[in-house]
């Protein structure tokens, strides 16, 4: 994880100001609904030919990849203009609790990440994909999906909170 120091979070009015901005150009410009579980799926697209990954690479690799691309330089932008900043391997709470090695906690990280890998190909989609996109449109699928999002989520949270921290 990394932490920037000296700098003063975005407000949240400009972050979602930004993402609906980002949203209607996408509809209005270029017909298109951006998830960013499709970007995985363009990338998985380049080293493999398996059919799983054909249908997004087919109608996104052109413009999804450099949205990536873009994304990634974006994070790496704003670590260089704030000057300072540390690589963090701490994840609390989960460290004052368990203080797992290393590798434990790069396993429970890759879980994790299953974990949800799992649920968005469940959800078929993702909830910057289901949770914005869907969701502005009304798309019944989409609030299906984020209310199952939200629910998993507070339930596993409430659950971890109370049962680990306390």
């Amino acid at each position: 994880m990394l932490q920037i120091h000296h700098l003063e979070p975005m407000h949240w009015a400009i972050a979602g100001a930004t993402i609906a901005g980002v949203t209607l150009v996408l509809q209005a410009i270029g017909r298109r609904s951006l998830g960013l579980s499709s970007g995985l799926e363009d990338l998985c697209s380049l080293a493999s030919d398996n059919p799983v990954f054909a249908h997004t690479a087919a109608e996104g690799r052109a413009w999804r990849l450099p949205f990536l691309a873009g994304l990634v330089l974006g994070g790496v932008a704003s670590v260089a203009l704030a000057g300072e900043w540390q690589a963090l391997w701490r994840v609390e709470p989960l460290d004052s609790f368990a203080n797992f090695s290393m590798p434990a906690k790069v396993t429970w990280l890759f879980i994790g990440g299953t974990c949800t890998g799992f649920g968005v190909r469940l959800a078929c989609g993702c909830t910057s994909g289901h949770g914005i996109f869907g969701m502005s449109r009304l798309q019944p699928s989409s609030i299906k999906s984020t209310l199952a999002f939200m629910a998993v989520g507070t339930v596993f949270s409430n659950l971890m909170y109370r049962a680990v921290w306390g």
